[in-house]
């Protein structure tokens, strides 16, 4: 580019487009000069050759500021010996190829540069010099972008951020207006899974967010059942009675269940390959079936828990897909067994329950809820996990929830997990930190049945017969964890009798207990699917 910044402040400026002018003018200082102060009172700045390739206030981001090249016309540039060009004060090689001059530069830190050239005119008495500032700018824009606050599902989304003042935002590829302060605001249509927001600064560089515009978890009463329990006429039938009436709102319906069988024909490689996938029942059928009844579809998965995985991997050698003893056997899980949890640190075992989960939710679950989704119980000292590094077995099974997450984006499905009711105050017992898991999920499904609880809980004496304090106590520790958050706590409830009988006042007494937390979502468990309608009331909002 041309400059016309580099002219003497006791020199006028001669840019005049006739040559033959030019040049007459010239002499004619030139004899001035000569007759009246004499040679050398007076310095001439003629037009310089120009810098190509790079303009003047040119902002480039690192991929430019690396493959960029500045030339000089060599001709304009005069004599070679009397060239110099300087970036930021040092000098910068030249070097003749063809008809141009290419300016060799260094490698362009971050920041504001200048490059200078300068150089004798072929006209008498006159020399150039010619500048060009520009900035090299690596620095990804700002942006954050709020969760957004939605108190009705049926209705459009806002969705409000934050980004450089210099940057341009579009949400889903519109632009979206930015006010001074870099502050947006765009409203999305009713469900939208997922929005993509994107600033590009003026560089070019790029930060990109996305979004879930789906919010909270709206409210769900649901009741588990097993997937050869769906295929029970009289238990799937009473449950969707259950629903009918307006008593419950969702189903929870095993994907993967504790003995690693995968409850529908799944087309997952690896549940194939290990006979995992047993079609109990059939997935769009099941999902249309509780759609067309009134209520979502859970989609429960047991994580880690996986005697059928851990017993292929074994058989095949593959032992690092396993949690292992400090001897290199199987860990006993307990009460579980040998050959029953599977390594949460493991790529393969963690990419398998992803692709459960993502499966899942494109064949229309609503929800996928983890269960098993921690360490085995036992002494630490007793167990390894290959591959797990420096990481804490909490930070492990935090990034494979938050991966899981992640995956679930571009689908309209909710992302739930199942832990310890012990889980609030004694994180690292089963490797389960709600603090951090809280920022990774849409929900927190604590297990809190009374009959689980040990004397004096909570300082409640025998938590078993007391169903309200125990419960009310102990879910009052997971609000804290999840305050500040839109992390929902939809608790576990016991609809079994373990120890003291359960009818449906003691059921009742613990759906009490949640609401008294500001909990009015919750999922029932009994092994066998036979829930007490008689506890529950008809919801409001149906």
């Amino acid at each position: 580019m041309r400059s016309t910044k580099h002219i003497s402040r006791s020199t006028p400026s001669y840019r005049l487009r006739r040559p033959a002018r030019r040049h007459a003018l010239i002499a004619t200082a030139v004899t001035l000069a000569l007759a009246g102060a004499g040679v050398g009172a007076w310095t001439f700045l003629a037009p310089g050759p120009g810098i190509q390739g790079l303009n003047d206030g040119a902002v480039l981001n690192g991929r430019k500021a690396a493959q960029i090249s500045a030339y000089l016309d060599a001709e304009a540039a005069g004599s070679r010996d009397k060239v110099r060009a300087t970036l930021d004060g040092a000098e910068v090689p030249l070097t003749v190829q063809g008809a141009r001059l290419k300016l060799t530069l260094p490698h362009l830190a971050e920041g504001r540069h200048t490059l200078v050239v300068a150089g004798g005119s072929s006209l008498p008495f006159a020399s150039y010099r010619e500048a060009v500032g520009f900035t090299v700018d690596t620095t990804a824009p700002d942006l954050r972008v709020a969760d957004p606050e939605i108190k009705n599902v049926a209705a459009p989304v806002t969705i409000t951020g934050n980004a450089s003042t210099d940057a341009k935002v579009t949400v889903d590829g519109k632009k979206v207006p930015v006010d001074k302060a870099g502050a947006f605001k765009i409203t999305v249509p009713k469900g939208t899974p997922l929005v993509t927001v994107t600033a590009v600064d003026r560089a070019g560089n790029t930060t990109t967010k996305a979004v879930s515009a789906r919010g909270r978890r709206p409210m769900i009463r649901a009741a588990h059942i097993t997937a050869i329990g769906w295929g029970d006429n009289t238990l799937r039938g009473n449950i969707l009675a259950l629903v009918r009436s307006g008593k419950l709102n969702a189903v929870e319906l095993d994907v993967k269940d504790e003995d690693g069988e995968v409850g529908y024909a799944s087309e997952v490689p690896l549940a194939r390959q290990i006979g995992a996938a047993k079609g109990y029942y059939d997935a769009r059928k099941a999902v249309a079936e509780i759609h067309a009844a009134g209520a979502q579809v859970i989609g429960r998965i047991v994580a880690f828990r996986d005697p059928k995985l851990a017993s292929a991997a074994w058989k095949a050698g593959k032992r690092d897909q396993l949690v292992l003893t400090p001897a290199g056997q199987p860990y006993d899980g307990g009460h579980y067994g040998a050959l029953s949890f599977t390594n949460f640190a493991d790529p393969t075992v963690r990419k398998y329950n992803r692709d459960l989960a993502v499966e899942a939710a494109r064949l229309g679950f609503d929800d996928i809820l983890y269960d098993y989704v921690r360490r085995p119980d036992g002494p630490l000292s007793q167990m390894r996990f290959p591959g797990i590094g420096t990481s804490t077995p909490e930070q492990s099974i935090t990034s494979f929830v938050a991966d899981t997450r992640t995956a679930l984006r571009p689908h309209a499905t909710y992302l739930g997990v199942s832990v310890f009711g012990i889980a609030a105050t004694r994180p690292t017992e089963i490797a389960q930190d709600i603090g951090a898991l809280v920022k990774v999920t849409d929900y927190i499904a604590p297990m809190v049945y009374p009959s689980h609880w040990g004397p004096g809980e909570y300082g409640v004496a025998h938590p078993d017969t007391d169903p309200y304090a125990i419960v009310q106590r102990s879910l009052a520790d997971f609000a804290r964890q999840a305050k500040g958050t839109q992390t929902e706590i939809i608790p576990w409830l016991q609809d079994f009798s373990m120890g003291s009988d359960y009818g449906p006042a003691q059921v009742a007494e613990q759906i009490k207990a949640a609401a008294a937390d500001k909990m009015n979502s919750f999922i029932l468990w009994n092994a066998g699917a036979r829930y007490q309608g008689a506890a529950l009331q008809q919801i409001a909002t149906r």
